[in-house]
């Protein structure tokens, strides 16, 4: 099947909604109308730094999504790409969308002069087994403090 993989327009909304609450349900968060809508509109403001891309069907139905935003690497002097999210709807798994997703932010980011950066839950195996045949995996750990 082909799939492409493009930027998120602004009638994409109904598309990119039911997978980006595939995602917030994946790692236990619910997504009401108010947190959808703001995430959205940060996708849609060129002022704000997330960005979006979709991967479509032939017939136009997204399928996967990947949300990303400039990272700065002050030991590089460069500017790569955090991707935040990536979420396959479960029925397109294993067929490559997800590793078209990540390449495209990886050539964006390469536009930038920089790399891709991400994690993943430790649970997460499928979406390691990916991220293994793409990138190296590195020793870092990862600290959150709540708001």
């Amino acid at each position: 099947m082909s799939t492409d993989i493009r930027t998120v327009e602004d009638d994409d909304f109904f598309g990119w909604l039911p997978l980006f609450e595939g995602y917030c349900r994946f790692y236990g968060h619910e997504l009401d109308d108010a947190k959808a809508l703001i995430v959205w509109n940060w996708i849609r403001d060129e002022h704000h730094p997330l960005d979006a891309l979709i991967a479509v069907d032939p017939e136009g139905t997204p399928i996967g999504l990947a949300h990303f935003r400039p990272a700065p690497d002050t030991l590089t002097a460069t500017t790569g790409l955090y991707l935040d999210d990536l979420w396959v709807a479960p029925d397109h798994r294993e067929g490559g969308v997800g590793r078209g997703l990540i390449e495209a932010v990886h050539a964006r980011a390469g536009q930038l002069g920089g790399g891709v950066s991400w994690i993943t839950a430790d649970d997460n195996e499928q979406a390691q087994r990916l991220y293994d045949s793409l990138a190296r995996r590195t020793s870092w750990v990862t600290y959150e403090m709540d708001a």
